[in-house]
Formats: C-alpha cells, sequence, structure tokens
C-alpha cells in the first residue's frame, strides 16, 4: 500500500506511491542505516525485493500495447 503523507506534495505520475515506498524501503533498510552502504549496493543483496518487482512491474505495463485496451494496471 502507498503511504501517503500530508506534507507532500501530489504526485499524480504513473507508479509515484511504488517508486516512494520503495525507495523508503531502502533508506529505512538496517543495510543502509547501520552497515552504512549505499543503497545500490543494498539492492543487489536483496533487500526489499518486493517492492523492486512491484515497481518494475507498474513500469512495464505502461508500454504493454495491450493496455491501450484493457488499461493500465490498478497500482
Amino acid at each position: 500500500m502507498p503511504k501517503y503523507y500530508e506534507d507532500k506534495e501530489e504526485d499524480n505520475r504513473a507508479c509515484a506511491g511504488i517508486k516512494e515506498d520503495f525507495k523508503a524501503c531502502l533508506l529505512q533498510h538496517d543495510c543502509v542505516l547501520k552497515e552504512g552502504k549505499l543503497p545500490s549496493q543494498c539492492l543487489k543483496e536483496g533487500h526489499c525485493k518486493a517492492l523492486q518487482t512491484s515497481f518494475f512491474e507498474c513500469k512495464r505495463s505502461m508500454l504493454d500495447t495491450r493496455s491501450r485496451f484493457r488499461g493500465r494496471k490498478g497500482y
């Protein structure tokens, strides 16, 4: 579920909620906070994999030619 904040500007772009959750997951993970690694290094180690997959699927659905007829998937 996307997290919404009251003091944040509204982002109407596609996949914005998933992108924000994915970014927050990486930046708040112990790999970044306690071990001091870069988020890209933690991503290679497999942290936040479910959100990464969801973000990828959302972006991929934007390029899917079948979505012209069916509409974008609900993200």
